[in-house]
């Protein structure tokens, strides 16, 4: 997850998701799932003049409170950090969107959650 790392240091959100706040419920693209969008676009986004857009793929993919892989239901919507809601399908494992499947489920954190995903989400 070291490509979500420098993404957050980038977008000065370390402090934002990090203790005394939260509880939050991150769901944290893998390195692939970077590496799989479009060419040069991790580069362009961590420039210093694309943060505000950087900062908003990156709250996309927060939801504020601690949700378990076991409080999901097929269909439910979870709002996140950026304003938008994620939709929650549980048919076959835990998708995100239609786009992203959860790969790793119900890490705790002190201040939450953190579920591993094999996508990048891009909101509307």
């Amino acid at each position: 997850l070291s490509t979500l790392v420098a993404a957050l240091t980038a977008a000065d959100l370390v402090s934002a998701i990090a203790e005394p706040n939260g509880p939050f419920t991150v769901l944290a693209p893998t390195d692939e799932a970077f590496a799989a969008l479009p060419e040069g676009l991790v580069e362009c986004l961590l420039k210093e003049e694309n943060v505000d857009a950087l900062s908003a793929i990156l709250t996309y993919h927060v939801v504020d409170g601690q949700v378990l892989s076991t409080d999901l239901t097929d269909g439910m919507m979870a709002p996140t950090l950026q304003g938008e809601d994620v939709t929650i399908n549980t048919t076959d494992g835990v998708v995100i969107n239609d786009s992203a499947t959860v790969i790793t489920a119900d890490i705790m954190t002190s201040n939450g959650v953190v579920h591993v995903i094999d996508a990048v989400l891009v909101p509307p």
